[in-house]
């Protein structure tokens, strides 16, 4: 009888009944996720809400729970694994029910599927695709995915894919779905009826940024021999080991703080000058002093490994700016006001 009950009441008024079930002190810290709007409109679902019993306030709990379990699995492990979990947990019935609830709402990115493959797992994948289609894959695919994928591919593909990524900016629904359902065709997924946004400057410069030196410097002498002006445009949107002489001191300071000293030193040692005073002005006069030293005994450093500890500092740093602990000026026309 209370499910009946509960099935007459709005989504509002559900949402007004959890925002009173949880207290006023718990309830505060939702309000601070809500937009004014959603935040008046609430409210006043909250003003209006009459008097629920307790077995229809139990069954929007219940509700909500399973809506919010739905969401978390569907997310962290696509359609498939959701259905064996809350099939695990509600019953085959209640979880399609579930899944066909809450994925009016939840948008599942396209090529889902690819989210857990490895770089390696995911070139083999894709190695004899067109640059195309290999482009239009990797723009949902994470940044270092798509790094590992193109370091792999042949030169001259690998240039095609980068270029293809860069001037990609929305694909239609049904050329995206045509494309995963020729990759996957077991996969489910739940397509908008807009035009979605992919690719584009700056997602190929955080590739860019995961991709291992030596091609990333190969990508941008051949891309510049075809394009000078969306070579430069991409490099503007990075940030690489030599622009450490962009940042402050502070945010130098900063970054030091969390670096391997082993990756300082192997880093150093293959930069210029300029970047190993700007670094040694940053720190401690006697650990300036042992790092010096450390460099001196280094010796017969394999390029490679000088490379990995600079990207490594370079995730450091770029870590440091998403989190707002420094500040990296791109393209040299950002103004920092002090």
């Amino acid at each position: 009888m209370a499910t009946e009950i509960t099935e007459e009441i709005t989504q509002e008024q559900k949402a007004a009944a959890v925002i009173v079930s949880m207290g006023a002190d718990k309830a505060s810290l939702i309000y601070k996720h809500l937009s004014e709007d959603d935040i008046e409109k609430l409210t006043l679902e909250v003003a209006k809400l009459r008097h629920l019993e307790a077995d229809q306030t139990a069954d929007i709990l219940d509700e909500f729970y399973k809506s919010c379990m739905t969401q978390k699995v569907v997310t962290d492990g696509g359609m498939e694994y959701a259905r064996s979990v809350l099939e695990k947990a509600f019953g085959e019935t209640t979880a399609q029910q579930l899944l066909e609830r809450v994925t009016k709402y939840l948008k599942v990115r396209p090529f889902e599927f690819i989210r857990k493959s490895d770089p390696k797992n995911l070139y083999t994948f894709l190695a004899h695709e067109r640059p195309q289609t290999i482009a239009l894959v990797l723009s949902y695919a994470d940044a270092d995915q798509a790094a590992g994928v193109i370091g792999n591919l042949p030169k001259d593909v690998a240039i095609q894919v980068v270029e293809c990524i860069a001037r990609l900016e929305s694909v239609s629904p049904e050329a995206i779905k045509i494309v995963e359902n020729q990759l996957r065709r077991r996969f489910e997924n739940i397509m908008t009826t807009d035009y979605t946004a992919i690719g584009g400057i700056d997602y190929i410069a955080d590739v860019m940024n995961n991709m291992d030196r030596s091609n990333e410097k190969f990508i941008f002498d051949e891309l510049a021999k075809r394009d000078e002006e969306l070579t430069e445009t991409i490099r503007k949107k990075m940030f690489v080991f030599e622009d450490i002489l962009s940042l402050d001191n502070r945010s130098i300071q900063r970054f030091i703080r969390d670096c391997d000293v082993k990756d300082l030193v192997y880093a150093l040692k293959g930069s210029d000058e300029n970047v190993r005073q700007v670094v040694f002005a940053n720190m401690s006069g006697r650990m300036a002093e042992s790092i010096q030293s450390d460099l001196e005994i280094t010796v017969n450093v394999l390029r490679k490994d000088v490379e990995e500890a600079q990207q490594r500092i370079v995730g450091v740093i770029r870590r440091l700016e998403a989190a707002g602990e420094l500040i990296i000026v791109k393209g040299g026309k950002d103004e920092i006001i002090v």
